[in-house]
C-alpha cells in the first residue's frame, strides 16, 4: 500500500467506507482503505441491527427515504441472506395514543406501496384480540390493536466485514489499525496521507488522486486537518442500547414503542436467547472516544419497556450488557429536537479537494458509496481523460458468504460434517457458504470442533477464521465484533479472554509483553461497559 499510488485512498472503514471501497474496486480503480481501529468498531456496529424500510420516515414525510430505503432492504436481502434476515414487527396503538390507529393503517398502506408491494410481506391489522394472542406478554389496557408489518434484522459488524472482504476480493487494499497522521497536499490539493501502523508504530506514505473522509462522527475532525477553520457539518447524537435475557421481557415478535416517558418511537428486538432494547436519540456530549451508556439512559430504556411489558419489572440488575453509538446527523437546527434531524447525506468537496461523505444510515450505504465514487470518477475523468467508468452490479453480487440462498441447505451440509444442530445453524448465520471454510479447519484439527464455551454454539475454528481470514487483529476484534461474546455474556467473556488470547498469541506471534497487553485492554474494556445495579 505505501508504494504505488492509488486512485483513491478511503480513510474510514465503517460501513459507509467499506461500501466505497468496494465500489470503487469493482470499477476497477486502485484503492486503498485505513482505518484506525477495526473495521466497523465505531458507528457501525453500534446500531439498532436494522435494515429497514424507513416507516418511521412517512411521519416526517421524506417519502424519497421510504422509496430508497425499501429498495436498498430488498437489495441486502438478496446478497447477503446469512446477515440480512427478514423479521416480524409489531406496533401496537393504545387509546391515546400520538400515532392515532387510522393514521398507523394508513402510513402502513403507503409504507407498502412505496416499497411498491414488495415487502417482506405485506402488513396486517390485527385486533386486540389476536395482539393479545401472539404478543401475551405485552400491555393489555387500552390496546386498540397492532400492525403486524415486516423488515430486516442484521449483524451490523459482520456486514460491514463482508463488506471490506467483498472490496478486498474486488482488488482494493484494505487494512485496519492504520491511523492518519497527516494529509499531503504538495500543491495545494489533498494528494494522499502520511499514515501511522497503530500496533506496530511504523509511519508510510500512501499517495492517492482522490482522498474521502468517510470517518463517520470523526469527520469534522478530519476536515480541520485538511482545513482548520471548516465549519462543522455535523450534529451528533447518540443511541443506546440494553440487552437483556428474553425470557424475562417474553416478547415474541419485534415491538415497535412509542414511549411513554416522551413518545418517541423505540424497539424491542429479539437476538437469540437474549432482546434489545433501544435506542435513546440525545445530543451527544462526549467524543466517540469517551462515549457511554449512562444510568439515565438506562433508566429511560427500562422505563420504557416496562411500560410496554408491565409483567417484566426489568431493573439495572437485569441488564446483560449495553452499547451506544453515535449518529453522524447533517447539521441543521441546532434547537431541532434530534429525533427530527434528517437521515439523508451530502457528498461535500473542500477547496483542497478532500472529499467528505456525512450523514445518511446504514441501510442506504450503497447509495452513499455510490453517490462518493461517481464524484471520484468525474474527478479522474478530468485528471488524466480516462473513460468514466459504468457503475458496478453491487446490487447483484454477493458479498461473501451470499453465494446460497437456501441457508437450510447448508445448515444440513454443515450438520453432515459432523457439526451439532446449534453450531450448525451459528455457522451458517454467521458464515453463510463459508460455513465449510470453517469446518475445513475441523478436519485438519479437531479440537478445533469444541465449543469455546460448554453449552454455546461457538467453536475454536472461529477464532483461527477471524484471525486467518477476517483480519482480526486483536481479542475485541474476536470477541466483540466476529463473535458478539462481549455482549452476549453477562461476564463479558471474562472467562475465555485468556484462552483466546494464547490461541491468538500463536497465529499471530505475539511476544509475552504484547498477549499481557492485550488482556490489560480488554479487561479495561469490559470494566467500562459494566452496568452498575
Amino acid at each position: 500500500m505505501a508504494e504505488t499510488p492509488v486512485d483513491v485512498l478511503i480513510i474510514g472503514g465503517g460501513i459507509t467506507g467499506v461500501g466505497i471501497a468496494r465500489d470503487a474496486a469493482l470499477r476497477g480503480f486502485r484503492t486503498a482503505l485505513i482505518d484506525k481501529a477495526d473495521f466497523g468498531a465505531g458507528t457501525s456496529s453500534h446500531s439498532s441491527r436494522l435494515i429497514h424500510g424507513g416507516i418511521r420516515y412517512l411521519e416526517q414525510g421524506a417519502l424519497h427515504l421510504v422509496l430508497e430505503a425499501s429498495h436498498e432492504r430488498r437489495v441486502l436481502l438478496k446478497i447477503a441472506p446469512h446477515l440480512v434476515r427478514p423479521l416480524a414487527f409489531l406496533f401496537p396503538v393504545y387509546r391515546g395514543s400520538r400515532v392515532p390507529a387510522w393514521k398507523l393503517r394508513a402510513g402502513m398502506w403507503l409504507y407498502d406501496l412505496l416499497s411498491a408491494f414488495r415487502n417482506v410481506r405485506a402488513h396486517r391489522w390485527l385486533r386486540p384480540k389476536k395482539v393479545r394472542r401472539i404478543e401475551p406478554s405485552l400491555r393489555e389496557r387500552g390496546l386498540v390493536g397492532a400492525a403486524l408489518y415486516y423488515d430486516a434484522q442484521t449483524d451490523d459488524a459482520r456486514l460491514v466485514l463482508a463488506t471490506a472482504r467483498s472490496a478486498a476480493r474486488a482488488g482494493a487494499l484494505v487494512a485496519n489499525y492504520v491511523e492518519v497522521s497527516t494529509l499531503l497536499k504538495p500543491d495545494g490539493r489533498v494528494r494522499g496521507a502520511v499514515v501511522r501502523d497503530v500496533l506496530t508504530g511504523e509511519t508510510f506514505t500512501i499517495r492517492a488522486h482522490a482522498v474521502v473522509n468517510a470517518t463517520g462522527p470523526w469527520s469534522d475532525v478530519l476536515r480541520r486537518l485538511d482545513d482548520p477553520e471548516a465549519k462543522p457539518l455535523l450534529r451528533l447524537t447518540k443511541g443506546a442500547h440494553v440487552v437483556v435475557q428474553r425470557r424475562r421481557i417474553a416478547n415474541e415478535h419485534a415491538v415497535t414503542l412509542l414511549s411513554q416517558l416522551d413518545g418517541r418511537v423505540m424497539f424491542v428486538l429479539p437476538w437469540g436467547e437474549l432482546s434489545y432494547i433501544g435506542t435513546t436519540d440525545t445530543d451527544a456530549d462526549s467524543s466517540p472516544e469517551t462515549l457511554r451508556v449512562t444510568a439515565d439512559d438506562v433508566t429511560y430504556l427500562l422505563r420504557s419497556a416496562n411500560a410496554a411489558f408491565p409483567d417484566a419489572h426489568l431493573g439495572a440488575k437485569d441488564v446483560v450488557s449495553a452499547w451506544a453509538g453515535l449518529r453522524p446527523l447533517l447539521r441543521q437546527d441546532d434547537h431541532a429536537n434530534p429525533s427530527q434531524l434528517s437521515r439523508e447525506h451530502r457528498v461535500v468537496e473542500s477547496a483542497h479537494g478532500l472529499i467528505t461523505i456525512a450523514g445518511g444510515k446504514l441501510t442506504t450505504y450503497r447509495v452513499m458509496a455510490r453517490d462518493v465514487v461517481d464524484r471520484i470518477a468525474a474527478r479522474l475523468h478530468e485528471l488524466d481523460g480516462r473513460p468514466v467508468a459504468p457503475r458496478p452490479a453491487t446490487d447483484l453480487l454477493p458479498l461473501p458468504g451470499g453465494e446460497a440462498a437456501e441457508l437450510e441447505v447448508l445448515v444440513e451440509a454443515a450438520r453432515a460434517r459432523g457439526a451439532q444442530e446449534a453450531t450448525a445453524r451459528h455457522l451458517v448465520a454467521n458464515y453463510g457458504s463459508e460455513a465449510a471454510a470453517i469446518l475445513n479447519y475441523v478436519d485438519r484439527e479437531r479440537s478445533l470442533g469444541d465449543p469455546l464455551i460448554t453449552g454455546r454454539p461457538e467453536i475454536w475454528a472461529e477464532v483461527n477464521y477471524a484471525v486467518e481470514r477476517e483480519m482480526a487483529m486483536r481479542v475485541q476484534d474476536v470477541l466483540i465484533r466476529r463473535l458478539h461474546l462481549f455482549y452476549e455474556l453477562r461476564d463479558h467473556g471474562n472467562a475465555i479472554v485468556t484462552a483466546v488470547a494464547g490461541r491468538m498469541k500463536k497465529l499471530l506471534d505475539w511476544d509475552d509483553s504484547r498477549e499481557a497487553e492485550e488482556l490489560r485492554d480488554y479487561f479495561k474494556m469490559v470494566e467500562r461497559g459494566r452496568i452498575k445495579a
